[in-house]
């Protein structure tokens, strides 16, 4: 999983201005400082807010009001898998989202493998737990013909019984394609741990409200992954307004 920052427009002093409009005022960086900053791809400069443009964020972002930040945009680019991603669209308010389409394409599909599977959360009715479960168990002996059904598998058993179905998956939607297929109904059978990859564009304000959900304890932990890593970049570009708003 990975997400790299495509683009962004604007920063603390965009959030600022379009409050003070209302008065017809308007602010500039103090004594025309700037500050560099480098993230992925992107160098540029941000400015060095008074400390009355600071406070003036802060009001806002405690008061929820949103509209100021609505002017600065930030663009990602993701990868990651099909479950992670179902989750993340469901945001829908100041987004936008465009995917990759299996429909039209045929590339070779890749698979999200954890590196810890977790335990069932015992006190609530979805998620898990930070327990982490050890599918393969050293010294358990090898499932037989005998065995009953709650009988452990070995090691060995465990880890290829997962990387076997998504094989089997990834066998059989090739073979759907050489049969001429067409790739919209050969993506069924597919996993939900395939990896997918979007771009998703969006104001500062909705990819605050994405991170407030998505980075808390409660949400699955693959998903927090994303979540976190878009923090860090908008934390980078808009230092002042990211901070107002994570913590309303």
């Amino acid at each position: 999983m990975h997400v790299i920052t495509t683009n962004h427009m604007g920063d603390d002093l965009t959030v600022v201005n379009a409050a003070r409009v209302s008065f017809a005022k308007e602010s500039a960086a103090q004594d025309d400082e700037y500050t560099e900053v480098e993230y992925d791809s992107w160098l540029g400069t941000i400015p060095v807010l008074s400390k009355s443009d600071k406070r003036l964020i802060n009001y806002l972002g405690k008061h929820n009001h949103w509209s100021p930040f609505g002017h600065c945009q930030l663009q990602f680019r993701i990868k990651a898998p099909v479950f992670v991603a179902r989750q993340l669209v469901k945001h829908q308010v100041g987004l936008t989202w465009n995917e990759i389409s299996r429909r039209y394409v045929d590339i070779e599909p890749e698979f999200y493998t954890p590196e810890v599977w977790r335990g069932v959360a015992e006190n609530k009715k979805q998620g898990s737990s930070d327990i982490e479960i050890d599918i393969n168990p050293p010294n358990l002996k090898s499932y037989s013909s005998g065995s009953s059904s709650s009988e452990k598998y070995s090691a060995e058993y465990f880890r290829d019984d997962y990387q076997r179905a998504l094989q089997t998956a990834k066998w059989t939607y090739e073979q759907l394609l050489k049969k001429g297929v067409a790739p919209e109904q050969a993506r069924m059978v597919l996993p939900q741990s395939m990896i997918t990859e979007w771009y998703w564009s969006g104001t500062l304000y909705a990819f605050a409200r994405v991170c407030n959900l998505r980075c808390k304890d409660d949400a699955q932990k693959e998903t927090q992954n994303v979540g976190w890593d878009i923090d860090k970049c908008a934390r980078k570009l808009f230092p002042a307004s990211w901070q107002a708003l994570r913590d309303a």
